[in-house]
């Protein structure tokens, strides 16, 4: 079996320089021309062959030596709408995009084990897939990639995601549930317009909108059994046009996170329920649309037990193996598990500053950690899954 740590370290600046090139190129979701045409140029180079997809993204495809089945290693590619501070000299070349989620650390990490892998392909018994997928923020990259075959054969298939704030080089695994689903709903509260000097003439939808975040709080306090993980949150709160006029319509959006399928399957007529009957308080009308986006990510408890050795196994010498807690986050990565069983984990990168943060920083010690769990999971993956 190839040595993942070792062969990882043997081209640990190569895969720092590769980090570099991606963060300059910082893109949004499907926005990801130059960080695709950058991981074609690299591709190219080590001599993978890949093909691209629409309307950005590839997936790359190595043989083994021996016959086998097919697994897939994924990474997302895509950047956030942050203005990334001066002093770095790779800093975004992209003025209010930057990569503060780590993928370009995920795609850099698997360009190193498609390095490895392919320059020791005939050891394989099977064929690793390389998902180098767009979109992830949007919660609807994966299925883009789905939709054009990237899972069609797979057996399994795994990913990492870097965690700021945590020991270079960490790895955390655990089976079962992890992540959240992730739903997004909009409301739009309506009113009537009037002078704000006479509101007895209007209907006002900022009351009524403030209303209904209250009353939102409830499905989680009272709608809801305490046991249940549930997350309701509204980020966005538009309403009005003047300061001195009584509003006629307010347009709420947010989220819903949970790790129950029934649960989920319930929130969107509880919405419904209270802004609507909320807003007629107020002698206002409300309107609700739910889009349902990544569903639970939950890790196979076989792929689990071959990750934890894979951790292990490329884990730097001294640091042990965490258990990951589950977390109200989402990952879009779910949509793959729904194909074929899965595994997902992260590993530290350092700093002091959290994701989606425009001071997230990267300790890049840790991508040799990431490089050598791709190829020690990739080979595992053949051989036990």
């Amino acid at each position: 079996m190839l040595n993942g740590k070792k062969l990882a370290a043997e081209i640990e600046q190569e895969v720092i320089a590769w980090r570099r090139g991606l963060h300059q190129r910082a893109e949004l979701s499907f926005q990801e021309k130059e960080t695709t045409e950058y991981l074609a140029a690299v591709l190219t180079e080590i001599g993978v062959p890949f093909r691209r997809t629409e309307p950005t993204g590839l997936i790359g495809e190595i043989k083994g030596g021996k016959p086998g089945k097919t697994v897939a290693l994924r990474a997302d590619i895509d950047a956030l709408p942050i203005c990334e501070p001066e002093g770095l000299p790779f800093r975004s070349a992209h003025e209010g995009v930057m990569h503060a989620c780590g993928h370009d650390t995920h795609a850099a990490m698997l360009l190193g084990a498609a390095k490895i892998l392919w320059e020791n392909r005939e050891a394989l018994s099977g064929t690793v897939r390389l998902i180098f997928q767009p979109g992830e923020e949007t919660g609807k990259g994966a299925e883009t990639m789905i939709e054009q075959g990237a899972m069609d054969g797979v057996a399994a298939v795994f990913g990492i995601h870097a965690v700021p704030m945590e020991p270079a080089g960490r790895m955390s695994v655990a089976a079962g549930p992890i992540q959240a689903s992730n739903d997004e709903f909009s409301i739009t509260v309506t009113g009537r317009a009037c002078h704000g000097a006479a509101p007895e003439d209007g209907a006002d939808a900022t009351v009524a909108a403030a209303a209904v975040v209250l009353a939102l709080q409830t499905i989680v306090s009272r709608e809801t059994a305490p046991l249940e993980p549930l997350c309701v949150t509204v980020g966005q709160f538009q309403s009005g046009v003047r300061f001195n006029i009584v509003s006629g319509k307010a347009e709420l959006n947010g989220t819903v996170r949970c790790f129950s399928e029934q649960t989920r399957a319930a929130v969107p007529g509880l919405l419904e329920r209270i802004a609507k009957s909320t807003a007629a308080v107020y002698g206002c009308t409300a309107k609700v649309q739910v889009g349902f986006d990544c569903g639970v990510l939950s890790c196979d408890e076989r792929l689990t037990a071959i990750a934890r050795k894979a951790a292990a196994a490329a884990s730097p010498d001294g640091m042990t193996v965490a258990e990951l807690p589950k977390k109200m986050v989402s990952e879009d990565f779910a949509s793959y598990t729904g194909y074929a069983p899965g595994s997902f984990v992260t590993v530290g990168i350092g700093g002091d500053a959290p994701l989606h943060n425009e001071r997230m920083t990267v300790d890049e010690s840790a991508l040799k950690t990431g490089v050598a769990m791709h190829v020690e999971m990739a080979q595992r993956l053949l051989e036990e899954a």
